[in-house]
């Protein structure tokens, strides 16, 4: 399963032109850009958190497991994987089953409200809470995005499993894959961003997946939200 899926983000990569998105700063992103996903408007509450079955709209965009047209599966370490990559169009977000589509919990890494994708396992194990895929789509194209979020975190003793990777998925609004980035995870919270050259703004959603052994945590979404001027 997973030498399928990693064949699959291998093809993502390559259907889009090369260098087909810079990484940029998120500091910087954060003051350029005027949108942004917090989580905040939900209740804080401990983990376990919130169990969300239905897609989440946040002003400017839509959070779901994956768009519609794409198949999710279990993969071997018990994470979510694509299995069937097209999105059908026109471009929109997909819940998963109930209990394995998303959840909201207080992050004691962040300090606040952060989402936390529900893998194989659910919300109701521990190994479920941030294995899983969440799809983000945007009302308007962007041409930067920026995100924080955190990984497993390390032992006391040293014995924690290697942190894994984040592969994120960027989509046009006519479905096709622009590029697909794979970045190394750590054990704190990392701030990642992302652009297009020249600015051009074709992007209309991301597919976020991981294989980090503790799950992930997403939270602070930088987008652009107003429309563009001329």
């Amino acid at each position: 399963m997973w030498r399928a899926a990693f064949l699959i983000w291998a093809a993502l990569a390559t259907s889009g032109s090369a260098q087909a998105l810079d990484p940029a700063d998120y500091g910087r992103l954060k003051r350029e850009l005027d949108g942004i996903i917090t989580f905040e408007s939900l209740p804080r509450r401990a983990e376990p958190g919130l169990s969300l079955d239905e897609n989440l709209y946040f002003p400017g965009a839509w959070l779901g497991e994956r768009f519609q047209g794409q198949v999710i599966g279990a993969g071997d370490l018990g994470h979510d994987v694509l299995t069937s990559s097209p999105p059908s169009l026109p471009l929109s977000v997909q819940p998963g089953a109930p209990g394995r589509n998303q959840s909201v919990a207080l992050h004691a890494g962040f300090g606040s409200n952060a989402l936390f994708p529900l893998g194989p396992d659910g919300f109701d194990a521990i190994s479920g809470r941030g294995e899983g895929a969440v799809a983000v789509l945007f009302d308007q194209d962007q041409y930067a995005i920026g995100l924080r979020l955190h990984a497993h975190y390390a032992a006391p003793l040293g014995n924690a499993p290697d942190p894994g990777q984040l592969i994120v998925t960027f989509y046009a609004r006519d479905g096709s894959a622009i590029d697909t980035r794979t970045e190394q995870l750590g054990h704190s919270v990392m701030e990642l961003g992302w652009r297009r050259p020249a600015n051009r703004a074709d992007i209309a959603g991301m597919l976020i997946l991981n294989t980090d052994a503790g799950g992930i945590a997403v939270d602070d979404i930088l987008f652009q939200r107003s429309a563009p001027l001329g």
